[in-house]
Protein backbone atom coordinates (compact mmCIF):
# COMPACT_ATOMS: atom_id res chain seq x y z
CA UNK A 1 0.00 0.00 0.00
CA UNK A 2 0.97 3.64 -0.84
CA UNK A 3 1.33 5.86 2.40
CA UNK A 4 1.33 8.91 2.04
CA UNK A 5 3.64 12.03 3.33
CA UNK A 6 0.72 14.56 5.53
CA UNK A 7 3.20 17.32 4.68
CA UNK A 8 2.36 16.77 0.66
CA UNK A 9 -1.14 17.65 1.55
CA UNK A 10 -2.65 20.84 2.04
CA UNK A 11 -4.54 21.15 6.24
CA UNK A 12 -8.02 21.61 5.18
CA UNK A 13 -11.22 21.20 7.01
CA UNK A 14 -14.73 20.88 5.51
CA UNK A 15 -18.13 21.60 6.69
CA UNK A 16 -20.98 19.51 6.09
CA UNK A 17 -23.98 22.28 7.22
CA UNK A 18 -27.66 20.89 7.27
CA UNK A 19 -30.37 22.48 8.22
CA UNK A 20 -33.33 21.46 10.86
CA UNK A 21 -34.81 19.46 7.22
CA UNK A 22 -31.66 17.22 7.23
CA UNK A 23 -30.43 19.07 3.75
CA UNK A 24 -27.29 20.12 3.27
CA UNK A 25 -25.80 23.58 2.33
CA UNK A 26 -23.85 23.72 -0.85
CA UNK A 27 -23.09 26.71 -3.12
CA UNK A 28 -21.39 27.25 -6.93
CA UNK A 29 -17.37 28.26 -6.81
CA UNK A 30 -17.51 31.53 -8.68
CA UNK A 31 -14.46 30.75 -10.64
CA UNK A 32 -16.97 27.91 -11.96
CA UNK A 33 -19.77 29.53 -13.20
CA UNK A 34 -20.15 27.57 -16.43
CA UNK A 35 -19.83 24.45 -14.52
CA UNK A 36 -22.71 22.88 -12.80
CA UNK A 37 -20.83 21.44 -9.87
CA UNK A 38 -21.27 22.79 -6.12
CA UNK A 39 -19.55 22.12 -3.13
CA UNK A 40 -19.52 22.11 0.68
CA UNK A 41 -18.10 25.08 2.49
CA UNK A 42 -14.44 24.17 3.08
CA UNK A 43 -10.40 26.00 3.29
CA UNK A 44 -6.83 25.86 4.65
CA UNK A 45 -6.37 25.25 8.49
CA UNK A 46 -3.99 28.69 9.43
CA UNK A 47 -0.84 27.89 11.13
CA UNK A 48 -1.26 27.51 14.58
CA UNK A 49 -5.16 27.84 14.44
CA UNK A 50 -7.27 24.55 15.83
CA UNK A 51 -9.48 23.00 13.15
CA UNK A 52 -12.82 23.53 15.08
CA UNK A 53 -12.06 27.22 14.75
CA UNK A 54 -11.16 27.41 11.33
CA UNK A 55 -14.08 25.54 10.49
CA UNK A 56 -16.18 28.25 12.23
CA UNK A 57 -13.87 30.59 10.07
CA UNK A 58 -14.50 29.03 7.14
CA UNK A 59 -17.89 29.29 7.16
CA UNK A 60 -18.57 32.52 7.97
CA UNK A 61 -15.85 34.00 5.18
CA UNK A 62 -18.05 31.48 2.75
CA UNK A 63 -21.78 31.69 3.24
CA UNK A 64 -22.23 34.91 6.36
CA UNK A 65 -23.06 31.80 9.21
CA UNK A 66 -21.38 32.82 12.41
CA UNK A 67 -21.12 30.73 15.24
CA UNK A 68 -24.36 32.03 16.21
CA UNK A 69 -25.80 30.38 13.32
CA UNK A 70 -24.26 27.17 13.76
CA UNK A 71 -23.81 24.21 16.40
CA UNK A 72 -20.92 21.98 15.66
CA UNK A 73 -22.52 18.47 15.74
CA UNK A 74 -19.41 15.83 15.26
CA UNK A 75 -16.02 15.36 13.34
CA UNK A 76 -15.14 12.22 11.28
CA UNK A 77 -12.40 10.33 13.40
CA UNK A 78 -9.59 10.50 10.47
CA UNK A 79 -9.15 13.00 7.61
CA UNK A 80 -9.65 12.35 4.50
CA UNK A 81 -6.98 12.80 1.49
CA UNK A 82 -7.53 13.62 -1.74
CA UNK A 83 -4.76 14.12 -4.81
CA UNK A 84 -5.36 16.99 -7.35
CA UNK A 85 -5.37 16.19 -11.05
CA UNK A 86 -2.91 16.30 -13.12
CA UNK A 87 -3.51 18.94 -14.82
CA UNK A 88 -4.19 21.40 -11.18
CA UNK A 89 -0.89 19.56 -9.88
CA UNK A 90 1.91 22.39 -9.27
CA UNK A 91 -1.12 25.29 -10.03
CA UNK A 92 -2.99 25.65 -6.77
CA UNK A 93 -1.46 26.79 -3.47
CA UNK A 94 1.97 27.85 -5.47
CA UNK A 95 2.62 24.38 -6.02
CA UNK A 96 3.16 23.11 -2.69
CA UNK A 97 0.94 20.39 -2.28
CA UNK A 98 -0.16 17.71 -4.54
CA UNK A 99 -3.94 17.53 -2.84
CA UNK A 100 -5.46 18.23 0.83
CA UNK A 101 -5.78 16.54 3.73
CA UNK A 102 -9.08 17.31 5.32
CA UNK A 103 -10.81 17.22 8.94
CA UNK A 104 -14.52 17.19 8.22
CA UNK A 105 -16.97 18.73 10.24
CA UNK A 106 -20.86 18.12 10.84
CA UNK A 107 -22.57 21.42 12.02
CA UNK A 108 -26.15 22.34 12.39
CA UNK A 109 -27.34 25.43 11.11
CA UNK A 110 -29.51 27.07 13.73
CA UNK A 111 -30.17 30.27 11.62
CA UNK A 112 -32.94 31.24 9.11
CA UNK A 113 -31.48 31.54 5.08
CA UNK A 114 -31.72 35.19 5.59
CA UNK A 115 -28.14 34.93 7.76
CA UNK A 116 -26.37 33.07 4.45
CA UNK A 117 -24.29 36.05 2.84
CA UNK A 118 -22.09 34.72 0.34
CA UNK A 119 -20.48 38.43 0.08
CA UNK A 120 -19.32 37.97 3.84
CA UNK A 121 -16.06 38.41 2.84
CA UNK A 122 -14.04 39.64 -0.32
CA UNK A 123 -13.26 37.87 -2.18
CA UNK A 124 -16.49 35.83 -2.29
CA UNK A 125 -15.93 32.04 -2.78
CA UNK A 126 -19.64 31.08 -4.12
CA UNK A 127 -21.74 32.76 -6.92
CA UNK A 128 -25.35 30.71 -5.66
CA UNK A 129 -26.07 28.53 -3.22
CA UNK A 130 -28.85 25.81 -2.15
CA UNK A 131 -30.11 23.27 0.17
CA UNK A 132 -30.12 19.52 -1.07
CA UNK A 133 -30.02 15.94 -0.06
CA UNK A 134 -27.16 14.51 1.50
CA UNK A 135 -27.23 11.75 -1.10
CA UNK A 136 -26.83 13.51 -3.80
CA UNK A 137 -23.52 15.53 -3.43
CA UNK A 138 -21.33 13.04 -4.54
CA UNK A 139 -23.11 13.66 -7.99
CA UNK A 140 -22.39 17.39 -7.06
CA UNK A 141 -18.90 18.10 -6.81
CA UNK A 142 -16.13 18.10 -9.10
CA UNK A 143 -15.11 14.36 -10.42
CA UNK A 144 -12.40 14.30 -8.14
CA UNK A 145 -13.86 14.84 -5.15
CA UNK A 146 -16.57 12.40 -5.36
CA UNK A 147 -14.95 9.79 -3.42
CA UNK A 148 -14.60 12.43 -0.67
CA UNK A 149 -17.82 13.50 -0.58
CA UNK A 150 -18.76 9.66 -0.73
CA UNK A 151 -17.01 9.14 2.50
CA UNK A 152 -18.16 12.31 4.44
CA UNK A 153 -22.20 11.35 3.28
CA UNK A 154 -21.20 7.89 4.85
CA UNK A 155 -19.45 9.11 7.57
CA UNK A 156 -22.16 11.33 8.97
CA UNK A 157 -25.26 8.99 7.56
CA UNK A 158 -26.22 8.00 11.51
CA UNK A 159 -25.94 11.71 12.32
CA UNK A 160 -28.20 13.37 9.56
CA UNK A 161 -30.67 10.69 10.13
CA UNK A 162 -30.24 9.52 6.46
Amino acid sequence: MNERNPLDYRPCVGIMLVNEEGQVFVGKRIDNREGDWWQMPQGGVDKGEEPSDAAYRELEEETGATRDDVELITRLDSEIFYDLPSELKGKLWGGKYIGQRQIWYLARFTGTDDDINLEAHDPAEFCEWKWVEAETLPDLIVPFKRAVYSEVVNGFRDDINL
